[in-house]
C-alpha cells in the first residue's frame, strides 16, 4: 500500500488532515482504557485487594504506635515489658502482611501494565492494517511510530505503577482521615481546613501540566516523523550533501521540544513545591496545636504520635497524587493520541453481501466508464475509461507521468473508495466482493522494488507464507535470482536489510519477481518489472516473465521498447483518458502521441 501512495503525484494527493482533530472526552478515554483491563479483572481485583491490604496495614501502623508511646514506656514493669514485647511483634506482622502486599500489588499492577499496552499495540497495528493508502497520504510514518513507542510506554507507566499509586494515596488519604478523626476530631478538623488548600492548587495546576504535557508529545511525534524521514532517505541527504542543513531542522525539532518541555517541567516544579510547602505547613500548624493538647491534658502523647503519624501519611498521599495526577493526565492525552489511530476508519467500506468468486479465476478484467478523483481533490484524474482486458491477454499501458496508469493499478486492487464507474472480474464487479478476495487475485511488481528487512526466504514468500523452501528455490531460479543468492554466505537465510539496503537495485527487483512468480495469482500487475536490470538480466528475467505470463492476464505499465513490442495490445493514456489502442506497429502509423512517446523514450 505505502508503495502506491507514494506513488501519487503530489498534486493528487488528499489534503492534509486538521492541525486540531476533535478531542475524546476525557470519560471516553477512561473507558477506553477500561475495555482493555476488563479481560485481566481477576488480575485487577487481586491487584486492589492487595493494594487495600496494604494500605490498611499501613494505617494498623498507626495505632501500634499509639499504643508503644503510652503503653510500652509508660514504666518498668514486668507488665510493661510484655506489652511492649507484644506491640513490637504485632508492628512486626503488620511490617510482614504489608510487605507481601506490596509484591502483589507490583507485579500483578506491573503485569497489567505491560498485557495493557501489548494489547493496544495490537489494536492499533490491526486497524492501521486496514486503511486505505489515502490515510498514509496524509499521515506522517515517524509520527505513526511515536504513537506506537512513546505513547503506548507512557501508558504503560501510568497503568502498571502510577494509577496503582494513585489509588494507594487515595486509600491512605480516605483511611488516614477516618483514623485522625477517631484519634481527635478537633486536630481532624484543622487538617480537613488545609486538605483544601493543598488539593485545589494540585488540581488547577495539573490541568496546566497536562495541556503542556500533550504539546510535548506532539514536538516528540513531529520529531520522530523527520528522523525517521532523514534516515530512511540517507543515501539521499548524503548525496545532495544536505547533512548541514538536516542538523538545523533537527536542531529546530530538538528545541521546540526543549521549549514544550521546559513549560511543562516550570508548572509541574511549581506544583510539587507548593504541595510540599503546603502540607508542611499544615503539619506544622496541626503539631502546635496537638502539643498544647498534649500539655493540657486533652489527649495522650501516643494518641498525638499516631495522629502525627497519620498526618505524615496523608500529606505523603497528597504529594503522591500530586505527583502521578499529571503522569495520569499525560497518558490521557496519550490515549487520546492511540485512540484516534484505533478508531480510524477506512475510507474502503467492505460489502455488506459480498458475491464469491469461482474455484478458479480466469483473470477477464473489464473497466466500463471509470472516472476517479483522489479524496479531497476536485480534479478528476481518470476521465470515462473503458477496456476489457481477456484472460491471458498481456496489456500494456503506455502514457507520461500522471496519465494515470498507476491511479489504474491502485483502482484495480480497490485501495481507493468505488470511482463512478465500473470495474467487472470474471463478470463481477469489484466492489461486490471482499477486499481479500479481490486483492488476492493480483500479483504486484512494482518499479521500486519493495524489500522488508528479514531474510531471502521470508521476503520471496511474502505472499505466500506457507510455501516450501524448494517452492521458493524454484521461485528464484525462475526469477534469475538463486544465482547470486546461493553466493551469499548464509544463502537463503541471508538477512537483506532495512529496505533492502544489502542488494542491488537489479537484485532487488529480481527478488520481487520471484515473490510474484512464487505468488502464481491469476492477474500480474508489473509496473516496469525490470526497468532496474542490466540488459543480460534483463534478457534473462524476461524469459522467465514470457513463460510465466503464458496463463495470466497481465498489464504491465511500460516504458521501454522491449516491454511494448512483446504485449498483444497497447493502450495509450493521456491525463486520465484513453485516446487509442493496439499493437505497437499499428499505433506508431495511427496515433501521433505514442509516435512522440516512441521516438522519446522507447527508442532510447
Amino acid at each position: 500500500m505505502t508503495d502506491i501512495a507514494a506513488s501519487v503525484p503530489p498534486s493528487q494527493q488528499p489534503p492534509k488532515p486538521e492541525a486540531n482533530p476533535p478531542k475524546a472526552p476525557r470519560a471516553q478515554v477512561y473507558r477506553w482504557i477500561g475495555g482493555f483491563l476488563a479481560p485481566y479483572k481477576t488480575r485487577v481485583i487481586a491487584a486492589l485487594c492487595f493494594l487495600l491490604l496494604g494500605s490498611l496495614a499501613w494505617l494498623a501502623i498507626g495505632q501500634g504506635v499509639r499504643m508503644l508511646v503510652d503503653q510500652g514506656f509508660s514504666d518498668s514493669s514486668d507488665s510493661s515489658e510484655a506489652r511492649l514485647d507484644q506491640v513490637i511483634l504485632g508492628l512486626g506482622g503488620i511490617v510482614i502482611v504489608s510487605s507481601i502486599a506490596v509484591f502483589g500489588r507490583f507485579y500483578l499492577m506491573s503485569w497489567l501494565g505491560e498485557r495493557v499496552s501489548a494489547d493496544i499495540r495490537l489494536t492499533v497495528y490491526r486497524a492501521l492494517l486496514t486503511l486505505s493508502p489515502s490515510f498514509y497520504a496524509k499521515a506522517r510514518t515517524g509520527e505513526v511510530i511515536s504513537r506506537f513507542t512513546s505513547d503506548t510506554t507512557l501508558l504503560e507507566n501510568v497503568v502498571g505503577s502510577s494509577f496503582s499509586m494513585a489509588l494507594r494515596a487515595t486509600v491512605t488519604l480516605l483511611g488516614g482521615l477516618v483514623m485522625m478523626a477517631f484519634t481527635s476530631w478537633k486536630l481532624t478538623a484543622l487538617v480537613l481546613v488545609a486538605v483544601p488548600l493543598v488539593v485545589v492548587p494540585a488540581i488547577l495546576l495539573g490541568k496546566k501540566v497536562r495541556l503542556l504535557a500533550k504539546r510535548s508529545q506532539d514536538r516528540i511525534a513531529d520529531l520522530g516523523a523527520y528522523v525517521d524521514e532523514s534516515i530512511h532517505e540517507i543515501y539521499t541527504v548524503q548525496s545532495y550533501g544536505h547533512e548541514a542543513q538536516d542538523d538545523k531542522h533537527f536542531t529546530s525539532h530538538v528545541e521546540a521540544i526543549l521549549a514544550a518541555a521546559k513549560d511543562r517541567i516550570f508548572y509541574r516544579a511549581l506544583l510539587i513545591c507548593l504541595i510540599m510547602s503546603l502540607s508542611f505547613f499544615a503539619i506544622l500548624t496541626i503539631t502546635w496545636a496537638g502539643g498544647n493538647a498534649v500539655m493540657s491534658g486533652n489527649i495522650s502523647a501516643g494518641e498525638l504520635s499516631a495522629f502525627m503519624f497519620y498526618a505524615v501519611l496523608i500529606a505523603g498521599a497528597v504529594g503522591t497524587i500530586s505527583e502521578v495526577f499529571s503522569e495520569i493526565q499525560r497518558a490521557a492525552g496519550a490515549s487520546e493520541r492511540l485512540m484516534e489511530l484505533a478508531h480510524a476508519v477506512s475510507d474502503i467500506a467492505q460489502p455488506a453481501n459480498p458475491e464469491a468468486l469461482p474455484s478458479r479465476v480466469q483473470g477477464n478484467l473489464s473497466i466500463s466508464n471509470l472516472n476517479f478523483s483522489y479524496p479531497g481533490h476536485s480534479e478528476t484524474v481518470l476521465h470515462e475509461l473503458s477496456f476489457t482486458v481477456s484472460a491471458g491477454e498481456r496489456v500494456a499501458l503506455v502514457g507520461a507521468s500522471g496519465a494515470g496508469k498507476s491511479t489504474l493499478f491502485a483502482l484495480l486492487q480497490h485501495f481507493y473508495p468505488t470511482p463512478t464507474g465500473c470495474i467487472m472480474l470474471d463478470g463481477i464487479a469489484s466492489e461486490k466482493l471482499t477486499l481479500d478476495d479481490l486483492r488476492a487475485q493480483f500479483a504486484l511488481v512494482p518499479q521500486e522494488s519493495v524489500i522488508f528487512a528479514t531474510n531471502v526466504l521470508e521476503n520471496v514468500r511474502y505472499g505466500r507464507p506457507d510455501a516450501s523452501l524448494q517452492e521458493v528455490i524454484d521461485a528464484c531460479k525462475s526469477a534469475r535470482a538463486h544465482e547470486f543468492i546461493s553466493e551469499f554466505p548464509e544463502g537463503y537465510d541471508t538477512y537483506l536489510g532495512e529496505r533492502g539496503v544489502r542488494l542491488s537495485g537489479g537484485q532487488k527487483q529480481r527478488i520481487a519477481i520471484a515473490r510474484a512468480i512464487l505468488a502464481d495469482r491469476p492477474i500480474l500487475l508489473l509496473d516496469e518489472a525490470t526497468s532496474a536490470l542490466d540488459a543480460r538480466s534483463e534478457v534473462r528475467v524476461k524469459q522467465a516473465l514470457d513463460t510465466l505470463m503464458q496463463s495470466k492476464t497481465t498489464l504491465v505499465i511500460a516504458h521501454r521498447l522491449a516491454t511494448v513490442v512483446n504485449a498483444d495490445r497497447i493502450l495509450v493514456l493521456d491525463k486520465g483518458r484513453l485516446v487509442a489502442a493496439g499493437s505497437h506497429e499499428q499505433l506508431l502509423s495511427t496515433c501521433k502521441l505514442y509516435r512522440e512517446f516512441a521516438s522519446l523514450q522507447l527508442l532510447t
